[in-house]
């Protein structure tokens, strides 16, 4: 079974990355592209097929999402678990990680995973349950991160949860009740940050398992955020406190 992805910068960071895995190439028959034409190059280079085709054949295959003249097909990733998961933090002295709990839209999983990377996070967790699949349209909107992002899939996150604290990994849930803001806590060393689902926030098993709660002060009418643009919010802070710790 194949997967597919589509955009230059998806397609062409999946060839920085992982080129074993490319099948094969549709593009836009008659395209001609200063950005496209060096990507179609290096995949003639390797050897890897590439078909002309006409832009209602690349719309069929997109389902509707804007592919930019260019779809790959490829060998899915083999699925990464609690053993991955244990694999990465032997290798971390302050792992830094991020937990989705019941993100189930793929744009906001792709977004989130884009902003990971740009943070250095060392691992996406989340439930096998109630959370969006690494689709095509996921991958997309990461724009490569999909590919140097590790992206944990767990059985039971309370458990894992635990196992990580017993790392000395300090979990910060992030809720729109908790008095504290993010601003006045201290996030520094080992950490693991926990956002939830859109508009539902964290299950209560997943709140329960926080060593703290942290809330983003909002001073305008809406009342929350998106949760890939606060999981970008409370990433950064934490990658702001970091360096801070370390002048």
């Amino acid at each position: 079974m194949s997967e597919q992805i589509y955009g230059i910068h998806a397609v062409k960071s999946f060839l920085e990355r992982s080129p074993e895995r490319l099948i094969e190439v549709f593009v836009l028959k008659g395209r001609e592209d200063k950005r496209l034409n060096p990507l179609l190059n290096e995949l003639q280079r390797l050897g890897i097929a590439i078909q002309q085709v006409n832009r209602q054949t690349l719309d069929n295959k997109s389902q509707g999402e804007v592919h930019q003249g260019i779809i790959a097909r490829i060998l899915p990733q083999k699925e990464l678990n609690e053993q991955d998961l244990d694999a990465i933090l032997a290798e971390k002295q302050n792992p830094f990680l991020l937990i989705l709990d019941g993100v189930t839209d793929p744009h906001n999983l792709g977004a989130c995973l884009r902003t990971a990377d740009a943070a250095g996070v060392d691992a996406v967790i989340v439930p096998k349950d109630k959370s969006a699949q690494l689709t095509s349209t996921a991958r997309k909107v990461a724009c490569g991160a999909a590919e140097s992002v590790p992206l944990i899939r767990v059985t039971n996150l309370a458990r894992t949860m635990r196992e990580l604290q017993e790392r000395n990994i300090w979990i910060i849930g992030t809720a729109g009740e908790a008095t504290e803001s993010i601003y006045q806590t201290k996030l520094t060393g080992s950490i693991a940050l926990v956002m939830g689902a859109e508009g539902d926030g964290m299950r209560r098993l997943t709140r329960e398992h926080c060593d703290q709660l942290v809330s983003i002060p909002m001073a305008g009418s809406v009342s929350s955020l998106n949760v890939s643009v606060a999981t970008g919010v409370c990433l950064f802070e934490i990658v702001r406190q970091q360096l801070a710790a370390q002048k």
